[in-house]
């Protein structure tokens, strides 16, 4: 055999033991962690201990989890190719810089959605009021929440700003009070008014009767008083309420002989 021919198989057997064989391990190593990283989440999403959870941090949680360990993964595949971990983590740690920088506004909104299901200001399904807008959340993912408006609009909102925000969440609790007002003219029988609107929020479901409703007397205004009725209602029932309450009042204090005003302006001539 001629000797380049033999020096040439030689080096060629040499590769395959060192280069090749590493090759093959990170490939072995790469393929067979991702399988195993996706059949471990599909088994952590099934877990009873999983399952118990909200549905907003679950997926927040296995999309994290699914980064962190494929991360790991081309890690370890990279030093068994004899890359050494120094050069590793100073890329790494270049990379993450410029792409630092580059996404200030999506690590922010990365850190918001963290703080969100950390401390739980909402969660999915809420009723919220935030940044402007009114909507049901509907989805809490790692950059941004969505929610739909009562007319059916899709509001994307960035979770950083919404950490930072005042949110009024309106599914928080049970119940709520509803103060409803509605003036009635000067000269009306005080108790048969309140005694009208109490007897009309007795009748209308979702209102609790602890704490009893409450009617008083609120403004006193240029040409009509303000009674304000004050009921606890059901926080799913507190729109049908509202409703209920507004297209009943008139009717109510009518059949009791109350009257509601209308805007007037008495006009005085003076004859010179």
């Amino acid at each position: 055999m001629p000797l380049f021919l033999q020096n040439f198989l030689t080096g060629l057997g040499s590769f395959a033991l060192t280069a090749g064989g590493r090759i093959l391990g990170a490939a072995v190593i790469l393929i067979a962690g991702f399988l195993i990283v996706g059949k471990l989440l599909k088994m952590l999403e099934k877990s009873r201990a999983f399952a118990k959870m909200d549905k907003t941090p679950r997926s927040f949680l296995i999309g994290f989890l699914n980064v962190i360990l494929k991360a790991l993964l081309i890690l370890t595949a990279a030093s068994i190719l004899g890359v050494p971990m120094t050069n590793i983590v100073a890329i790494v740690g270049s990379c993450g810089l410029a792409v630092g920088l580059a996404m200030q506004g999506s690590l922010a909104n990365l850190a918001g959605g963290l703080m969100i299901l950390i401390f739980k200001p909402f969660k999915v399904g809420d009723f919220i009021e935030a940044n402007g807008f009114m909507g049901t959340v509907e989805s809490i993912s790692v950059l941004y929440t969505e929610m739909i408006t009562p007319d059916n609009r899709k509001v994307v909102a960035p979770n950083g700003s919404l950490s930072n925000a005042t949110v009024v969440n309106y599914s928080a609790k049970d119940t709520r009070r509803m103060d409803f007002d509605i003036a009635v003219a000067y000269g009306s029988d005080i108790d048969a008014v309140r005694a009208s609107l109490l007897n009309l929020a007795s009748t209308v479901d979702g209102v609790l009767e602890d704490p009893a409703p409450a009617c008083n007397i609120s403004t006193y205004n240029e040409s009509s008083v303000t009674f304000t009725l004050r009921v606890w209602v059901e926080s799913a029932k507190y729109w049908d309420v509202h409703f209920a309450l507004r297209n009943g009042a008139e009717k109510a204090l009518k059949d009791n002989g109350v009257k509601i005003p209308l805007p007037q302006l008495d006009v005085h001539v003076k004859n010179d």
